[in-house]
């Protein structure tokens, strides 16, 4: 039967008889720290932008290794890592926070990363991951995050910051070869609301 007379014949039906299209399903997530069984998620969501993008300017995949090994320093730290899991438990995406420098003076300074699945972008899920990821460097007693943005493929990311409070304070050009190609980086910045003393005393 052609499409056509298939849907002739549905529209001439009594509605009750009539086959509905499936409703979309609405777009759900639920944020929360990292746990150990999310690292191979993790680390399939940031390969992917190793090596078909230049929003990181690593070259090399992370291995499962390489990330236990971060998470297990950003909790030493107290530092946040959150991710992003759908009903079915499936890992959407992640942000987190590093030092920005191992020097002790920096302690209450750090740099934040997000990064999303393919099927997870353009649906809000960006924005619901940096303000958790805010949130909990408040309650962690930070008081400045810097994001270190590429300045080639990363314009939703720029515009993401930039509604959420964060600042441009200066750029850097052609410090970052991949791809064949120069790349720049821009600096966005944002304080952080007091949070009570957190007994941060040094890395």
């Amino acid at each position: 039967m052609l499409e056509e007379e298939y849907d002739r014949d549905r529209r001439s039906l009594p509605r009750h008889l009539r086959r509905q299209p499936e409703p979309e399903r609405p777009f759900a997530f639920s944020i929360r720290p990292v746990e150990d069984g999310d690292i191979p998620d993790v680390r399939e969501i940031y390969n992917h932008y190793v090596t078909n993008s230049v929003v990181t300017f690593d070259e090399d995949t992370w291995s499962i290794a390489q990330w236990r090994e971060k998470r297990d320093q950003l909790q030493r730290l107290g530092l946040p890592f959150l991710v992003a899991q759908s009903p079915a438990g499936q890992v959407l995406g992640y942000a987190l926070v590093q030092p920005m420098s191992s020097k002790s003076a920096y302690r209450y300074s750090v740099e934040n990363s997000i990064y999303l699945g393919q099927a997870a972008t353009g649906k809000g899920l960006g924005r619901a991951l940096l303000e958790a990821l805010i949130t909990a460097c408040e309650e962690a007693g930070i008081r400045q995050i810097v994001a270190v943005i590429s300045d080639k493929g990363a314009e939703g990311s720029i515009a993401l910051h930039e509604k959420l409070g964060f600042v441009e304070v200066g750029r850097m050009g052609r410090v970052g070869f991949k791809f064949g190609r120069w790349l720049g980086t821009i600096y966005l910045q944002k304080s952080l609301k007091p949070a009570k003393k957190s007994g941060r005393s040094g890395r």
